[in-house]
């Protein structure tokens, strides 16, 4: 908290075109462990019903609860001291329905009155297990109420791999729901993403394969999923909020990067797997150097270019590599 008052007050954000302080748009809700119990258990609550009072007024909120571990353990203290009957880990009965409470408070509404408004509550909470043990029964009770899931993974943060999520383990169930959304901006997005996890995936099998006999032994398109999934990982998940190219990445700048990658892959895979000539990915790697670093470095592409520029830029690429591989295979 110390380091959010010390911080916060100097950053800025751009609002309808103009610069502001993040703290004027900024409320803080703090009851640190010294506090009274009664306060702690209080101060969720506290948060999400400033939260609505925004909602009310036509505004949309973003609510960060951090974390709801340390609520829910004032919440046991508290219900020790009533002498209610503790159910797993020490903690009451009713804690994944004061959970459910809390989560449902979130969402979208229309306002009574007038002039008509519409306002919204986005709350993001951060569970923090002790040991990381997903069995906690607060884990538990909060990964069966809500639909989208952010596991943060301590070994990608110690690799300075941030935003350190881990994604194998995140997952979100509204993509069914935002298929439609996400079609209109391109209509391969749900192939595009469901390959790209599909090779990390690959890849994390793969990884304990290597550990034990070695790279060499593995086949050319296992050599091709590695390096394809170490270009996901590196040049595509791995963003820098302090640099002026990445600190926000659009969704039209997200998919055409996303499709260069996945182009890049199958037209790879194809090629060390269905030519009668034998293609290694080391006579790729050497023979398409140059455009294979065009791929690495999309991310420098700034984020404040037009739509129309961006997509050509993608598609001259994507174009650049399809010719590429026609040439290598004939």
């Amino acid at each position: 908290m110390a380091e959010v008052l010390s911080d916060f007050p100097e950053l800025t954000t751009t609002v309808d075109g103009k610069e502001i302080g993040i703290m004027k748009r900024t409320c803080l809700v703090a009851n640190t462990s010294n506090m009274p119990v009664a306060a702690r258990e209080a101060s969720i609550y506290t948060g999400i019903t400033i939260a609505e009072y925004f909602r009310d007024m036509g505004l949309h909120v973003a609510m960060m609860a951090d974390s709801t571990s340390r609520w829910a353990e004032a919440l046991r203290e508290i219900s020790g001291r009533l002498g209610e009957m503790p159910a797993d880990g020490g903690y009451p009965a009713y804690l994944s329905a004061r959970l459910a409470r809390f989560y449902e408070r979130a969402g979208l509404c229309r306002t009574v009155g007038s002039p008509e408004r519409e306002g919204s509550v986005t709350v993001v909470g951060a569970v923090s297990p002790p040991g990381g043990d997903f069995s906690d029964p607060v884990t538990a009770a909060t990964l069966s109420i809500v639909q989208v899931f952010w596991g943060l993974d301590k070994k990608l943060a110690q690799r300075k791999h941030f935003p350190s999520v881990n994604w194998n383990i995140s997952y979100s169930k509204y993509m069914r729901v935002l298929g439609p959304f996400f079609d209109g901006v391109d209509p391969e997005f749900s192939r595009l993403r469901n390959s790209a996890r599909q090779i990390l995936q690959e890849e994390n099998s793969l990884s304990e394969i290597v550990q034990l006999v070695g790279r060499d032994s593995l086949s050319e398109d296992q050599k091709v999923i590695l390096e394809i999934a170490k270009i996901i990982r590196e040049d595509y998940l791995q963003q820098n909020a302090f640099s002026k190219h990445d600190y926000n990445c659009p969704l039209t700048k997200s998919v055409g990067m996303l499709r260069c990658i996945i182009n890049l892959y199958d037209r790879c895979h194809k090629a060390v797997t269905e030519t009668d000539s034998k293609v290694t990915w080391n006579t790729i790697k050497t023979t398409m150097g140059p455009l294979i670093h065009r791929v690495t470095t999309l991310s420098f592409i700034d984020p404040k270019t037009n739509d129309h520029d961006m997509k050509a830029t993608f598609d001259r690429l994507n174009d650049e590599i399809a010719a590429a591989f026609e040439s290598l295979t004939d």
